[in-house]
């Protein structure tokens, strides 16, 4: 098909628009949009039956509510982060803590606590006790009293409370507001990798793509703290096999803390009283300025209140 054909329809399009009605953004976006996708069209000459199968797709994706999945799978997430890293380093910011995606498992309200918290509402049979600590610090290093570190993770079986009915309210899902040393701890477990369900709309479409579909080991946090801007993060579970060959691509280098295992004999050395697994990591906030871009993912989330 030849461009001054696609360029026809393109106009024909446009010229539906009434110049003072609907919104400028919106049309820019949409137009262009459309331009890419019908130059691919003729370019890759995709048919009418391949476009109704897209349709469909597109509309069983939606009643699944895997569209943050699919984000997070094409890798769309982790151009959003670089992109917000490239403005950072535009306006000159030295990175703090590096952020990498939030995924769509959030949920907003969970319990607050001073210092320390324990993620299990219910214990979690058979896991390795794990105990994270650090510090919330600034550029400089000074430590930030009360910030909030929200952390989240799945259980054993991979699936995260609220979106698994089985699990109580908030279990594995917490608010810890920093101390006067800017420290905090939470006591959990090491949580597992897992993949998206088989037979899902993501599953489907990482199969055609020849790719699985399926994310290591991880914890994900936000910390935010007055005057600050806000993070997002998750740290890799030192050891998983799928580290750099997360579906997500939210691996980035200096998320991946090492783990110390204190064997039994030693854990009353720590004041414990069972082997467990040590991570220490410490968050670097930026100070919030006028002219800094926002660095926010502001989107949809879940709220229980």
């Amino acid at each position: 098909m030849d461009q001054a054909r696609i360029d026809a329809v393109l106009n024909y399009i446009k010229s539906k628009e009434s110049p003072s009605k609907g919104d400028p953004r919106v049309k820019q976006i949409v137009n262009r949009l459309l331009e890419d996708l019908f130059n691919a069209m003729a370019d890759l000459d995709i048919t009418s039956e391949e476009m109704w199968i897209a349709c469909d797709y597109l509309q069983q994706l939606g009643k699944n509510g895997e569209w943050g999945l699919v984000f997070a799978g094409l890798g769309i997430e982790h151009f959003i982060d670089v992109k917000m890293d490239w403005e950072d380093e535009v306006s000159g910011i030295e990175f703090g803590t590096p952020r990498t995606i939030e995924g769509p498992l959030y949920v907003a309200g969970a319990p607050e606590s001073k210092s320390y918290a324990e993620l299990e509402t219910i214990p979690e049979p058979n896991a390795e006790r794990l105990y994270m600590s650090g510090f919330v610090l600034d550029e400089t290093g000074t430590p930030i009293e009360g910030a909030k570190v929200e952390v989240w993770h799945c259980n054993l079986k991979g699936l995260y409370s609220y979106f698994d009915s089985s699990q109580p309210e908030f279990n594995l899902r917490r608010a810890i507001i920093t101390d006067i040393d800017g420290r905090y701890e939470f006591k959990s477990f090491l949580p597992t990798g897992y993949s998206c369900p088989p037979g899902s709309c993501t599953e489907t479409l990482m199969s055609l793509l020849g790719r699985h579909s399926s994310r290591p080991a991880h914890i994900h946090f936000f910390v935010k703290a007055p005057g600050f801007r806000k993070l997002t993060t998750q740290i890799n579970i030192e050891g998983d096999p799928l580290i750099f060959e997360d579906f997500a691509f939210a691996t980035r280098e200096g998320l991946i803390p090492p783990v110390q295992r204190i064997p039994a004999y030693k854990a009353s050395e720590y004041g414990k009283e069972e082997a467990f697994a040590k991570i220490e990591f410490n968050f670097n906030l930026v100070r919030e300025q006028e002219h800094l871009p926002d660095g926010e993912n502001n989107r949809t989330r879940v709220s229980i209140s």
